[in-house]
């Protein structure tokens, strides 16, 4: 816990980056019976039957110092896709970055061994040189501030019925283009010192 938490409060040296990711399912739903507009004097009406299109999955990465987000729509959640996520972070969204702070859960498909799945195995490793992994503790997945950004993504974008990937993908996008507009991101108070005051329960008892 407090690993994660130092590395919030802590500066990083120049060409370090830290990067929260995690991931979230979604139920593709789409209306049976067409909805009514918003008219004069009337709320939007949506009928409460709706057709079951299937569950998809979310990835969402945030680089909090950064104020930065991506959203990575995916048909499953495998080890592979996960390594393809892993792939997308060195070459494409970090690749300014030597040194790479990946703060996920102890998920079995998140590791770094997945990327062996998708590349050969010495960009495999180049890869996986990239990463200082910091895994939450058990029960500690809101340590992860992708999870404050989750949040925030399924009341404001995921709060509808989508009923197709693609139609989902081009909602979530905006949400996106909007969020890292703004520079939007979390602004972290807890300390390892909090944890030490407001946590004592958690820490082992000290061996005299």
């Amino acid at each position: 816990m407090e690993d994660i938490l130092d590395l919030y409060e802590q500066p990083l040296p120049e060409g370090e980056v830290v990067v929260c990711a995690d991931e979230r399912p979604y139920q593709l739903l789409s209306d049976v019976r067409p909805g009514e507009p918003v008219a004069c004097g009337r709320v939007a009406r949506q009928d409460y039957t709706y057709e079951r299109k299937g569950v998809c999955n979310l990835f969402v990465v945030l680089a909090p110092g950064r104020g930065w987000r991506e959203v990575v729509v995916t048909e499953h959640r495998t080890k592979g896709d996960w390594g393809r996520l892993l792939r997308w972070m060195v070459e494409e969204a970090f690749a300014d970055a030597r040194r790479i702070h990946l703060v996920c859960d102890n998920l079995s498909t998140h590791t770094l061994g997945a990327l062996y799945l998708v590349l050969p195995p010495a960009q495999a490793r180049w890869c996986a040189q990239r990463f200082c992994v910091h895994p939450t503790p058990k029960h500690g997945s809101w340590l992860n501030m992708v999870e404050v950004e989750i949040s925030a993504l399924a009341r404001q974008c995921l709060d509808r019925r989508v009923g197709e990937l693609e139609a989902l993908r081009q909602e979530v996008d905006a949400w996106v283009r909007s969020r890292n507009a703004e520079e939007a991101t979390v602004h972290w108070r807890f300390t390892s010192r909090d944890a030490r005051e407001r946590l004592g329960r958690s820490y082992p008892k000290t061996i005299t």
